[in-house]
């Protein structure tokens, strides 16, 4: 598929060797969108969690800490950055890296939490993501031995063989179990019962703004 025919004119290229960064309209929107969350989230503070207590008209409040403050927002910092680049990148290993960079940061932002309920379900969705790299970083593979290139500008003039429809649907695996969205959505949701908003919300963010740009990826590759 035309490149032009999902994201609009082509504003510039930045060739570096076989990949060549392209910018159009869509992508560029993306990525001004994914910065200003990002650091809108990185100027705020964490909200106090009030939680009612069951069985009794009492509630209690969860705070986040400096120490686990900083290590948040420094995380979610990471994810906004990662997201960003995914938006923007050319290159579909470098898109790979990024997803899986996200995966590995989202799990950091809970990491430091003291609720079993959350770690048990952080812990979880580890595992979903690490065994999910295999069909990502599998899917990009394959489509490079089918092809000789990453390059999503080269990608868009190579008609699709069974090959590289094979490594998009592994990709398709790779990015869904990342993203944690169904069927591995149900470990992720848990995690979002953490206090410490609004670094919650970029895990939110980051999986919403990859799909996207996952299936423009997708349908390069196979169209």
């Amino acid at each position: 598929m035309d490149i032009t025919t999902l994201g609009g004119n082509i504003l510039g290229t930045i060739p570096l060797g076989d990949i060549v960064i392209y910018l159009t309209p869509f992508h560029l929107f993306m990525f001004v969108v994914v910065l200003i969350f990002t650091a809108l989230i990185a100027m705020s503070r964490t909200e106090t969690q009030v939680e009612a207590e069951f069985g009794t008209l009492k509630e209690s409040k969860v705070s986040v800490g400096l120490s686990e403050f900083k290590t948040r927002r420094f995380l979610a910092i990471v994810c906004g950055l990662a997201t960003a680049g995914a938006m923007i990148t050319g290159d579909l290993f470098n898109i790979t890296l990024f997803i899986a960079l996200i995966g590995i940061v989202n799990v950091g932002i809970v990491s430091a939490v003291k609720q079993v309920d959350v770690l048990d379900a952080a812990y979880q969705y580890g595992i979903i993501a690490m065994i999910s790299s295999l069909p990502l970083f599998g899917g990009a593979a394959m489509i490079l031995a089918a092809t000789g290139t990453l390059s999503l500008f080269v990608l868009s003039g190579i008609a699709a063989t069974p090959m590289m429809i094979f490594g998009a649907i592994l990709l398709l695996i790779g990015i869904a179990g990342e993203t944690g969205i169904a069927p591995f959505f149900a470990t992720k949701a848990e995690m979002f019962r953490t206090p410490g908003s609004p670094f919650i919300l970029i895990i939110h963010l980051s999986s919403l703004m990859v799909i996207i740009r996952a299936i423009e990826v997708l349908l390069i590759i196979v169209t």
